[in-house]
């Protein structure tokens, strides 16, 4: 499984709260880019296990082991208190720092919908039909699907670059 350190508490991050005191038992929830649908994050490189969610930080206010590492594609962060106070929420993060993703399909004449594996924000797609790329209004982004207005033809290829 691939996945990125994220730029959002990646390694030895400290939060705090609004006065300026370590976040001690604060609250990291994570959601696809612009929903709030649960997106997991990993606790190594290695991809294997994964944080609760929400992430709970430890008395200094940082992510117990330290890192958060993230699937391709974007996250929305949600900070809280300990409390359940929201201090910030961090929208269409995206990890890897630009790595580009690339997904293949082929077309049926009949399906519409692809799955990308991950949420992606519309803005960070580039879909090729046979090698000619699509207008963002021809198809859009449901949380990790890749939906089109119309069915690509059958055999066509289809290329999904994001990031």
């Amino acid at each position: 499984m691939s996945v990125n350190l994220s730029a959002f508490g990646g390694v030895g991050w400290q939060f705090f709260d609004n006065n300026g005191a370590p976040l001690a038992g604060g609250l990291i929830y994570t959601y696809e880019a612009g929903t709030t649908l649960p997106q997991a994050t990993y606790t190594t490189s290695a991809g294997t296990t994964a944080h609760a969610n929400p992430i709970v930080l430890n008395s200094a206010g940082r992510v117990p082991g330290g890192e958060i590492w993230l699937l391709p594609g974007s996250y929305k962060f949600v900070l809280q208190t300990s409390a359940a106070v929201l201090i910030a929420t961090y929208d269409n993060v995206t990890s890897g720092g630009g790595l580009i993703v690339i997904a293949n399909f082929t077309g049926d004449g009949a399906t519409v919908s692809f799955s990308l594996g991950s949420a992606v924000s519309e803005n960070s797609t580039n879909v090729y039909i046979n090698g000619v790329y699509q207008q963002k209004n021809t198809y859009s982004i449901s949380g990790s699907n890749l939906v089109f207005s119309t069915a690509p033809p059958t055999t066509s290829t289809i290329e999904v670059s994001f990031t």
